[in-house]
């Protein structure tokens, strides 16, 4: 299954309806990137106005200065592309209280995702912050083509051996970027499903292309529910 789709004339995200048999929930997922053109966030919000829940994405929550500089870095890491005029992409700016629907932010605070990051392994860390600064530089000042490799492409297709052994990371570093997140966002939805899955309502989820693999196999092997349809927006123009 395609998620994030990088091609020589667009980059698009694969918006994805999941139904069940014996349900007349939907859950409809929309694969998110930090950065976007404009159009892209101004289509996903019109679509979110039709929905009866929003289930959106957000590391909330007050905490200490520990982990100020880390989360300063990592939305550093992307808000850096605003500069780079050639892009010209805008950060993700939906205004989820403006759409005259419910929304549940089930992610983690910043004082667990800084405790996760704490768990993954120094040298990991380490090296993380040693490529921050290329990320940056590329990032500010590289072309489309840089911006846009096929690296930024996101699926849910087997992966070969050697693809295997590339994304062979520590678990502390997976739990605290996706592991522990993604666990509490599929019990959030299937709280939702158990509450209100007799109803004809529609439940947009708004989080991380990175996220939508765990999503779809959560709610497979819980409840059955299936991709049924999909189509795409556009996220940029190459």
């Amino acid at each position: 299954m395609q998620i994030i789709e990088v091609t020589d004339l667009a980059v698009r995200s694969a918006v994805i309806r999941l139904r069940r048999q014996g349900s007349a929930l939907q859950f409809v997922l929309y694969p998110m990137i930090h950065m976007a053109k404009p159009t892209f966030y101004a289509a996903v919000a019109k679509r979110l106005r039709t929905a009866d829940i929003v289930v959106a994405e957000g590391v909330g929550g007050a905490g200490g200065g520990k982990h100020s500089v880390l989360v300063g870095a990592l939305t550093l890491s992307y808000t850096v592309l605003r500069f780079n005029r050639r892009a010209q992409l805008v950060r993700q700016d939906i205004d989820y209280q403006a759409l005259g629907v419910p929304v549940v932010r089930p992610d983690v605070t910043a004082d667990e995702f800084a405790a996760g990051w704490r768990r993954i392994p120094l040298a990991f860390r380490l090296t993380m912050w040693a490529v921050l600064p290329l990320v940056l530089i590329t990032r500010l000042f590289g072309g489309t083509r840089a911006i846009w490799s096929h690296s930024m492409e996101t699926n849910d297709l087997p992966l070969t051996h050697q693809e295997e052994e590339d994304n062979d990371l520590p678990e502390a570093l997976e739990a605290a970027f996706l592991g522990s997140r993604d666990e509490r966002l599929v019990a959030a939805l299937c709280r939702l499903h158990e509450q209100r899955g007799d109803d004809p309502i529609e439940v947009a989820v708004v989080y991380g292309a990175g996220h939508t693999p765990a999503i779809v196999h959560g709610l497979i092997q819980r409840y059955g529910y299936r991709p049924r349809a999909a189509d795409w927006l556009t996220i940029a123009d190459l």
